[in-house]
């Protein structure tokens, strides 16, 4: 698993890098083409750009250090770095937009202030779309191979900059045409999409910082691959939460209250196994083992333990001379009671009503303990 993080943190950093070269030579040209062209929406998707390759450094730092397997500090890991650093980066890009909005509002409202771009503007806003998309495309596959938030953040980034660069290249010709206003207006509309964005790494980031499960089809597919392994009957307090690109999950599953404690651990495990190997964001699953469902029946966890069980049980066969002779003694919690099963030497089982009687005056016997609910007798 640790060769497979820092595969994916290689992965990320150089994708991330890749990127951060196109960011950092468009934000320089469209800011440089938008001062020289004159026009207010290319600074901008130039400062869009830039905001861009300041994400790009998040996202490096965050990959290095979330990518480190868990300690004594984080027994989970540390991928809720990632997630820390999607949620800065979203309020980065809010602040960001917000300044370029007011940046526009006001030279609105001062007419003497609008730029008036030309052709040389238009270019560079028109090479932008062409390379945004492009890194677009390329982040996301490894987004999608390494089911990456914080990669496909970066990725819609490059997207968000393709589309405020095809607003910027809708200004530029409506100001080229007369319409001085559009040029002002792209720079708002931008800015506008941007804090759209920003917004949903936030609360995207947030949710999972908060512990919000997952979405319901995973949490259906989970609950239809855990009644697929044989012995299970039934499940319930089943609950998942998001660890960066990873997700955990715990659930309580039924099984036949008969069976040995050894079999109970191996479908327990048989659980754990499959969960990981089929859903693919799963990582660690935790199992209980339950004989009911302990959120409809009567809580057992008041009830004494087995040695105090025992002693109550003896107490109350004080009178029955085969009890003497019990070799084993085997307690379950049901519902709220203990029901008991004693072993008996085979002769004590002469035929089939001597044995009927035996157990019946255990269980008459049994009625002086309030704790105790059912004795069966097997011989041997």
């Amino acid at each position: 698993m640790q060769n497979s993080m820092n595969h994916r943190t290689r992965e990320t950093i150089r994708v991330t890098l890749i990127g951060s070269v196109v960011d950092l030579l468009l934000g320089v040209a469209k800011i440089f083409v938008g001062i020289v062209g004159h026009s207010q929406g290319l600074i901008a998707d130039g400062i869009h750009s830039l905001s861009d390759l300041g994400t790009d450094i998040v996202v490096i730092y965050a990959a290095r250090h979330a990518g480190r397997g868990a300690d004594e500090d984080h027994p989970y890991g540390h991928a809720r770095i990632e997630t820390a650093a999607t949620v800065a980066l979203g309020v980065a890009l809010v602040v960001v937009a917000v300044g370029i909005a007011i940046d526009a509002g006001t030279r609105l409202f001062s007419p003497g202030r609008l730029m008036h771009p030309g052709w040389l503007a238009l270019s560079v806003a028109a090479v932008s779309v062409v390379a945004k998309e492009a890194i677009y495309q390329y982040t996301m596959v490894y987004a999608r191979k390494h089911r990456s938030d914080i990669l496909r953040a970066n990725a819609w980034h490059s997207r968000s900059d393709a589309i405020s660069s095809v607003i910027v290249v809708i200004g530029v010709i409506g100001t080229m045409v007369g319409l001085n206003y559009l040029d002002a207006l792209a720079a708002i509309g931008v800015a506008l999409m941007i804090i759209k964005i920003g917004w949903g790494l936030i609360w995207h980031s947030l949710r999972e910082l908060v512990d919000t499960g997952l979405d319901h089809d995973r949490i259906e597919a989970i609950r239809d691959t855990i009644l697929s392994v044989d012995g299970v009957s039934s499940l319930h307090n089943l609950r998942t939460r998001r660890m960066g690109s990873d997700a955990l999950a715990d659930v309580h599953i039924q099984v036949n209250p008969s069976i040995s404690v050894s079999e109970g651990h191996q479908i327990s495990e048989a659980v754990r196994k499959i969960l990981i190997d089929k859903i693919e964001e799963l990582t660690d699953v935790t199992v209980h083992i339950d004989i009911e469902d302990d959120q409809a029946a009567q809580r057992t966890i008041e009830l004494p333990l087995r040695s105090e069980m025992i002693r109550r049980a003896m107490h109350c066969f004080r009178n029955i001379d085969e009890a003497n002779e019990i070799d084993q003694i085997t307690v379950h919690y049901h519902d709220g009671k203990v029901q008991l099963e004693l072993l008996l030497p085979l002769d004590r089982a002469r035929d089939p009503d001597a044995a009927a009687r035996l157990g019946q005056r255990f269980n008459d016997a049994a009625l002086e303990d309030e704790l105790i609910s059912r004795v069966d007798i097997r011989f041997a």
